[in-house]
């Protein structure tokens, strides 16, 4: 088997949080479960997927501040936050709450762009503002100023009687986003798919989440997921502050089938097989590719993922869970990709 240039650091895993809406609290419950299972495991992190209107985490600030209480090491992160939903000011405080909370373990991911159904939503989200609203990149760099302690407002001090330094006066007022957490500006995450969004968050300093999709944007050029994700890899840290040390983590669909069941095996299969015609060509006005989910033994994905060239750039991963499965089928899924596929592409859990 080849080596990887880059040994797997850090080992991670991602859900949607899939609920019954008849029922969420099951399923809430569910992924709370899935993430201590995660740190029991000695995965490095678990992140959460961003739904609106669907039976998926509508709330992932809110379900990870619960994570925070119910572990102590594993990073929780977002992937991602789309922001066209967020006002960056108010978001930026319930972050750095949960950052606070959690012990500096918050790994926040976002996305900037129009929200899905934009014209159906609208009025129910901004009526008043729908026209007016800016959801370019500088909703981004908002959030980033905001969590990196930019200042808010001119206005500062202390209204009414005076507190002491141990009891600060309730009417005391900050120019900049309260609570700060110092370290939180460095973990702020840009999920993205073309060489545009790459080429930003490298020149703003954030990290880089590229996924199973990317948007193959030359219609001239092959239709290579690995070479097309390559590229956005190098171009980020190409244009960012940290070159090559600039952090990247992928998050492409992986089953480990060690400990499955035959069941499993049949029903895991089935899943990559429908969705494998999506990964023949860009799909879409956006040509949107997919890449293939990738399912089978520990040796066999190990394999397959150092022979995949963006792969062997990155030394983080957050493996996507598939959307549909069974709570037992995740815990089967978590435990063999801690146990099997991670040593076998060089990680080791940390203790």
């Amino acid at each position: 088997m080849p080596s990887t240039p880059r040994p797997l650091r850090k080992l991670g895993f991602l859900t949607i949080g899939l609920f019954d809406a008849a029922d969420p609290g099951r399923g809430h419950e569910s992924t709370l479960e899935i993430i201590e299972l995660g740190e029991r495991l000695g995965f490095d992190s678990a992140w959460v997927r961003h739904r609106h209107l669907q039976n998926g985490i509508s709330s992932p600030v809110a379900v990870l501040a619960a994570a925070s209480q119910r572990t102590r090491r594993i990073e929780l992160g977002t992937a991602v936050i789309p922001l066209g939903w967020e006002n960056p000011l108010r978001l930026a405080e319930d972050l750095a709450t949960v950052d606070i909370l959690s012990g500096g373990r918050l790994n926040p991911g976002v996305s900037v762009g129009p929200p899905m159904h934009y014209e159906q939503i609208r009025e129910a989200l901004y009526p008043d503002t729908a026209d007016a609203e800016d959801f370019s990149y500088e909703r981004v760099r908002r959030l980033l100023g905001f969590v990196r302690g930019e200042p808010v407002t001119g206005v500062s001090g202390v209204e009414g009687v005076e507190g002491t330094r141990r009891q600060p006066h309730v009417e005391s007022t900050y120019d900049v986003v309260q609570p700060h957490s110092p370290g939180l500006g460095h973990r702020l995450w840009y999920g993205g798919g073309s060489l545009g969004s790459a080429r930003w968050a490298g020149e703003h300093g954030m990290n880089f989440l590229t996924s199973s999709v990317v948007k193959a944007e030359d219609p001239e050029g092959p239709a290579d997921f690995a070479e097309i994700q390559l590229s956005h890899i190098r171009a980020f840290r190409a244009h960012h502050p940290d070159g090559d040390a600039a952090r990247v983590s992928q998050g492409l669909v992986v089953i480990p089938t060690d400990s499955a069941s035959p069941e499993q095996r049949a029903r895991y299969a089935e899943y990559a097989a429908k969705r494998l015609p999506r990964t023949a060509s860009p799909q879409g006005p956006a040509r949107l590719l997919f890449a293939p989910d990738l399912v089978g033994t520990s040796g066999e994905l190990a394999e397959r993922l150092h022979a995949h060239a963006a792969f062997r750039e990155v030394d983080e991963v957050a493996f996507a869970l598939p959307f549909t499965f069974e709570h037992e089928d995740y815990v089967q899924i978590l435990t063999d990709l801690a146990t099997k596929l991670g040593p076998a592409l060089g990680w080791r859990p940390e203790g």
